[in-house]
C-alpha cells in the first residue's frame, strides 16, 4: 500500500502523559504519508488491514521508539556560528586560554576576527581585560563566556566596537566594563553583550556564513533527535536569513521563535523593539506559518548564578552588594502587558528569587491565563513561586545541563542554604501543575538531548558521570516525565501540541528509533538510530 508503512514489534511510548510516573509501551506504530495513522496493538484490524494491502513492514525487533525531541530554548544562529569557534571549555587557567588562543590565531591566519566560546570565568578568577589579551594577536578578539552572557574583548575588539560603545553609554551603563579613567576595559556584560555584541557578530557575518550556520545547526540538530526548536532572542540578522534558506529549500525541523526586546533606559526603544515583534508576530503568526513562526518576545531578567549577576534575595557569599533584576518592576509589568494584549507569548528569563518573582507579578498582572506565558531557567524559585507558576498557567522552561554538579555545586558557595535548598525544583513545578518543558540553552551548554535526560532524571553529572555528587534527588523527574518535559510540553509550550510532540493519530509522524533501555541511569549509553521527521526517515546512524 503505497504512503503506509508499519513500524512492527516495538517499544513505543507516546508520551502523552506528562506526569507519569509509569511508563505503558504499545506495539505498533503506523504511518501514512507525513502523519501517524494508528498507535496500539500489532494485532488491531487497522494493522492486519494495512499489512495485507502492501504496506511496507519495519520489524522493530523491540527498539524503543520516543516523539522526536523538542528543544524548548535554545539559539540556532548562535550555535550553528559557535560551531566554529574556538571551544575553551577545557581551559583551567589564564595559561591555557592564552596558549589555546594563539596556536588557534597562528593556524587561521585568514579570519578577520578570532572568535572563541564557553570560556570559564573562574579560570580567570573573573578577572578580563583587554590587556591581557592585546600580545596574542593584533586581530580582534571576542571570548564569549560559557553562560552567553558576556564577552571578553581585546583592544582591538573594543576599537571596532568604539562607536557603538559610545553611542550605547548610557543606555547599558554598568554592562559595559570600564576602567578608573572611565574607558572601555575589556568585559562587555548582560545587556550591552546580548543588545550590542550579538547583533555586531552575526551582522559581520556574511548571508552565505549566516546561511551555512543554519545548516550546520539543522542538521546536527536532526542527527541528535531534534524534529523542532524553540529560538530564543531572535533577531533580523538570523531571521532573514532563515527567510532566505526557507525559500531555498525544505527546513526539517519546526521552529517557533521569540523575538528580543532587550531592556534599555530609554523606554522608547523598548517600544520600538515590542512594535517590531508585533509587527513580525502578525506576518509570520503561528496559524499562518506554525512550523517557522514569530510566537511571542524574550526579555531578560537576570543574569547567571555563575557571574554573581543573577537576582537573588541575599548578596553573594563574599559581597555586601545586592545584584537586582534587570528590568524596574513597573517597565517589566508595561512591557508585558502590551505584548501579552497584542497575543504574544511572553518568555522572561529569570533565575534568581529575586527575579523569578518579579517576573511572575508582571505575568500575573497582564491577566492573560491562556496566553501560556513562560518563566525561562527557575533556577533558584522560592518554594511560593514554584506554586505560583503552576497556579498562573506558566510553562516552566527549564534545562537539566545546568544544574550538572560539576557546573552547579559551585553555586551552594556563593548562595546561602535556604536558596540553595531550593535550586532546580523540576519536580516541584510538575507536582504543582505547571506545564514543564526542556531544553539546553545551547550554545551556553551542549545541546545533545540524552545528556540532559540523564540530569533531570539522575540529578548527577553527565558531564563526569563518575562523580558521585547528586544535586537533590527529590527533585529528580521519571524517565517518562523528562521525555514527556523534552516532547509532548515542549510542543504544548509553543501551541504546537494538536500537531506534533506525542505519537497520536493524526499528528506528525515525528519520531525517533532509540538504541537504549529504558533506564535512566543508562541514558548516556542510549543512542539515536533513526530520526523521522513528518515520515521521512531524515537521519541514521551507521555507527
Amino acid at each position: 500500500m503505497a504512503g503506509i508503512t508499519v513500524f512492527r514489534d516495538g517499544r513505543i511510548f507516546s508520551a502523552e502523559n506528562a506526569s507519569a510516573t509509569t511508563t505503558d509501551f504499545l506495539e505498533c506504530l503506523v504511518v501514512k504519508d507525513d502523519k501517524i495513522a494508528y498507535v496500539g496493538s500489532e494485532n488491531d484490524e487497522k494493522v492486519k488491514s494495512a499489512e495485507a494491502n502492501g504496506a511496507e513492514v519495519i520489524d522493530l525487533s523491540g527498539q524503543v521508539v520516543v516523539p522526536a525531541f523538542i528543544d524548548s530554548h535554545m539559539h540556532l544562529l548562535q550555535f550553528g556560528l559557535g560551531l566554529a569557534k574556538l571551544n575553551l571549555s577545557e581551559c583551567k587557567s589564564f595559561e591555557d586560554i592564552k596558549a589555546s588562543v594563539s596556536n588557534y590565531a597562528k593556524a587561521h591566519p585568514e579570519m578577520s576576527r578570532i572568535l572563541c566560546r564557553q570560556w570559564h570565568q573562574s579560570a580567570t578568577n573573573g578577572k578580563a581585560l583587554a590587556s591581557m589579551l592585546d600580545d596574542i594577536d593584533p586581530r580582534p578578539i571576542y571570548i564569549e563566556a560559557r553562560d552567553c552572557h558576556s564577552t571578553w574583548c581585546n583592544s582591538a575588539a573594543l576599537e571596532e566596537l568604539r562607536e557603538r560603545l559610545e553611542a550605547t553609554a548610557d543606555l547599558y551603563g554598568e554592562d559595559i566594563h570600564r576602567d578608573d579613567a572611565g574607558r572601555p576595559s575589556g568585559l562587555v556584560a548582560e545587556g550591552a553583550h546580548l543588545g550590542m555584541v550579538w547583533p555586531f557578530l552575526t551582522g559581520a557575518c556574511s548571508m552565505s556564513e549566516r546561511l551555512t550556520a543554519l545548516n550546520n545547526a539543522i542538521d546536527v540538530y536532526i542527527e541528535s533527535g531534534y524534529a523542532g526548536i524553540v529560538e530564543m532572542a531572535m533577531e533580523n540578522n538570523a531571521w532573514d536569513a532563515l527567510q532566505l534558506l526557507r525559500s531555498q529549500q525544505d527546513i526539517p525541523i519546526h521552529i517557533a521563535a521569540h523575538w528580543a526586546v532587550p531592556y534599555s533606559r530609554d523606554e522608547q526603544q523598548i517600544e520600538e523593539h515590542l512594535n517590531e515583534a508585533i509587527a513580525k508576530h502578525r506576518e509570520f503568526h503561528p496559524s499562518k506559518s506554525p512550523e517557522l513562526c514569530i510566537i511571542g518576545i524574550k526579555l531578560f531578567n537576570d543574569g547567571a548564578i555563575g557571574g554573581c549577576t543573577a537576582a537573588i534575595s541575599h548578596p553573594y557569599v563574599g559581597s555586601t552588594n545586592l545584584v537586582g533584576p534587570i528590568w524596574p518592576a513597573d517597565v517589566l509589568k508595561r512591557t508585558v502587558k502590551k505584548a501579552v494584549d497584542a497575543g504574544l507569548q511572553v518568555a522572561i528569563h529569570a533565575i534568581g528569587d529575586v527575579a523569578i518573582s518579579q517576573t511572575i507579578d508582571a505575568i500575573a498582572a497582564a491577566n492573560h491565563p491562556q496566553g501560556r506565558q513562560r518563566v525561562e531557567h527557575l533556577q533558584l524559585a522560592s518554594a511560593e513561586d514554584v506554586k505560583r507558576v503552576g497556579q498562573l498557567g506558566i510553562t516552566a522552561s527549564i534545562q537539566g545541563v545546568h544544574m550538572d554538579p560539576v557546573v552547579s555545586t559551585a553555586y551552594s558557595r556563593i548562595v546561602k542554604p535556604h536558596l540553595w535548598e531550593q535550586a532546580f525544583a523540576f519536580r516541584d513545578f510538575l507536582d504543582h501543575g505547571a506545564c514543564v518543558a526542556l531544553g539546553s540553552d545551547t550554545p551556553t551548554a551542549k545541546h545533545l538531548p540524552l545528556p540532559n535526560l540523564y540530569n533531570v532524571t539522575t540529578r548527577r553529572s553527565a558531564v563526569r558521570p563518575e562523580l558521585p555528587d547528586v544535586v537533590h534527588e527529590h527533585y529528580a523527574l521519571t524517565l517518562s516525565q523528562a521525555i514527556a518535559a523534552q516532547t509532548s510540553q515542549a510542543a504544548y509550550s509553543r501551541f504546537a501540541e494538536s500537531w506534533t510532540g506525542s505519537l497520536t493519530a493524526g499528528k506528525l509522524a515525528n519520531f525517533l528509533v532509540m538504541d537504549m533501555a529504558w533506564s535512566a541511569e543508562k541514558l548516556l549509553e542510549a543512542k539515536v538510530s533513526q530520526t523521522w521527521i513528518k515520515g521521512r526517515k531524515r537521519f541514521q546512524n551507521t555507527t
